[in-house]
């Protein structure tokens, strides 16, 4: 089958299974403290950003590839229905999930403008995008950034590593939430609790502490 054999269940087999998942366990609690001491109070930023957009009337649009992709449609559920509490719908779009648009853009263009065309068509001057790129290079999230611009439309960027190709776009308004890593599964772990606090916090400037 190509596969190797499987580990059989023993008690020597399962300890070693539980020995690599205790590392994974402490290598995200680390990964998590570190970006702790810096993405505080960019995420405190960003978080009053979205909500100076949302109680401004406009929107946040949020796009990604894979993991990221599901965490823009992950952020959008959360504004669209709820976090922890009970509050009236946020207007937000996850630039990710209609498959028709997507591969239209892709098959008539070229996959990179598969957000930015969206952008263009959809984008409002005081909407803001999120923008979702584990590596900071995604050429399509790259490109949904500088549609953004064009729009007057201001960026949060979710990265990791040195930022790539996205933090040297960003300008002088727009936030980037880059996390000091360079390991895809712990970037993506820390991703996850910046939306997380992004959610609550406009929450908490909504509805009061």
């Amino acid at each position: 089958s190509g596969f190797a054999t499987p580990l059989i269940s023993t008690p020597e087999a399962m300890t070693e299974l539980e020995t690599i998942i205790d590392a994974h366990f402490a290598a995200s609690i680390e990964q998590k403290q570190r970006a702790r001491e810096t993405m505080g109070g960019p995420l405190a930023r960003a978080s009053a950003r979205l909500f100076q957009c949302l109680v401004g009337g406009h929107k946040v649009m949020s796009c990604g590839n894979g993991g990221s992709a599901a965490d823009a449609q992950h952020f959008s559920s959360e504004m669209i229905n709820r976090f922890e509490r009970d509050r009236p719908g946020l207007p937000a779009i996850a630039l990710t999930t209609d498959s028709s648009t997507l591969t239209s853009i892709a098959n008539d263009f070229e996959y990179a403008r598969v957000f930015a065309r969206q952008i263009e068509a959809l984008g409002q001057p005081g909407d803001v995008l999120l923008a979702i790129s584990t590596s900071g290079r995604s050429a399509n999230v790259a490109a949904a950034v500088v549609a953004a611009h064009a729009r007057q439309i201001d960026v949060i960027a979710l990265t990791g590593g040195d930022g790539g190709s996205i933090a040297t776009l960003l300008r002088d308004q727009d936030i980037e939430l880059r996390v000091p890593g360079d390991r895809t599964a712990r970037i993506q772990e820390v991703h996850l609790l910046a939306i997380h606090c992004l959610c609550d916090l406009v929450d908490r400037q909504l509805l009061g502490v």
